[in-house]
Formats: C-alpha cells, sequence, structure tokens
C-alpha cells in the first residue's frame, strides 16, 4: 500500500486502496471523456489548456481529452505535462497557465497533481472554478492534498460520467 502524508492532514491517507485498484492509475473512461466535453461546452467554453501527470495513464487520458474536444469543434491552446516531483513545479505552471483558455482541464496522478495545483495557486492567474478534472482527482483524499479551502468550484467528471464539484459544505 501506499500511503501519503500532507501537512494539511492529520493522518496519512493511503493512494492504493485496499482491494489494490488504484482508480488513479486507469486512462479516462469514455464517459468521462463525454462529460468533461459536455461540462466544457455547457460553461461556454471555445478553448481549453489540458495539463496532466507524465505516467502513461495520465497522457492517454489528457489525449482523449484533447482529441475529443478538437472533433466537437473546440480549440485547445496548449498541452502540458508534469512530473510527479520538481523542485517547485514553477516552470509547468507558467506554461499551464500563459495562454489564457476559457477553461483549464486536468488530468492525475494524484501526487504531481497536488504539487502542481498548489504552485498554480500560488504563482499564477489559474482559478480553480475554470477548471475540470478527471474522476482520480475528485476523490475527496485527493483534493484534501491540496484543501478544499483552496479549490472552491472546482469540478469534473466521475469515472461513470457524473459531474463532482468542490462546495462550500465540503469544508
Amino acid at each position: 500500500m501506499n500511503a501519503l502524508m500532507s501537512p494539511l492532514l492529520s493522518q496519512p491517507i493511503l493512494l492504493t486502496p485496499a482491494d489494490g485498484k488504484d482508480p488513479a492509475a486507469t486512462a479516462a473512461t469514455a464517459a468521462e471523456v463525454r462529460a468533461i466535453v459536455g461540462l466544457a461546452h455547457a460553461r461556454g467554453a471555445r478553448s481549453l489548456t489540458i495539463g496532466s501527470g507524465r505516467l502513461p495513464h495520465a497522457t492517454a487520458a489528457a489525449h482523449a481529452i484533447a482529441a475529443a474536444w478538437q472533433a466537437a469543434g473546440g480549440t485547445v491552446t496548449g498541452t502540458i505535462t508534469w512530473p510527479e516531483s520538481a523542485a517547485s513545479w514553477l516552470r509547468q505552471a507558467v506554461a499551464f497557465t500563459r495562454d489564457d483558455p476559457d477553461l483549464w482541464v486536468m488530468a492525475g496522478p494524484v501526487l504531481g497533481w497536488a504539487q502542481m495545483t498548489r504552485r498554480l495557486l500560488w504563482s499564477t492567474n489559474w482559478r480553480p472554478e475554470r477548471t475540470l478534472a478527471t474522476a482520480a482527482i475528485g476523490r475527496r483524499a485527493a483534493l484534501d492534498l491540496v484543501g478544499v479551502l483552496n479549490l472552491p468550484g472546482f469540478s469534473g467528471a466521475t469515472a461513470a460520467g457524473e459531474m463532482w464539484t468542490v462546495t462550500q459544505e465540503m469544508r
């Protein structure tokens, strides 16, 4: 089992559930991709910048979302990847926000996403309410690594294609 400790948590969280199947280690489902594209259209977006971790399942999710978005007539202003560990993630954060798209889209893995998101909050014009994310990131344990207080309006799709949103009630 893989445990992770964050200064925002009172105890470690398990990144791998007891059944050994890590939902963050799978590519986005077709329903998830359709839902993210639908959510972006519902928000009136025309352009997306898509970012993900560098593991194969994360880049596959990012590519699937980009292809579906472009097939639906949208524009992808940029795609970037970030490492699971880095000195600061500043270079990736600046690249992710450079084009100021209508919406940003993020795919895991969770640890790199959390570090990248902290850097985005500290150093860029990134806004959580202008961001959609994949199912793995929408798990409460993942959101707690950044702190739900820092993510108002952050939303995305579950693997089944349902929407999730960080709300005040989650605090």
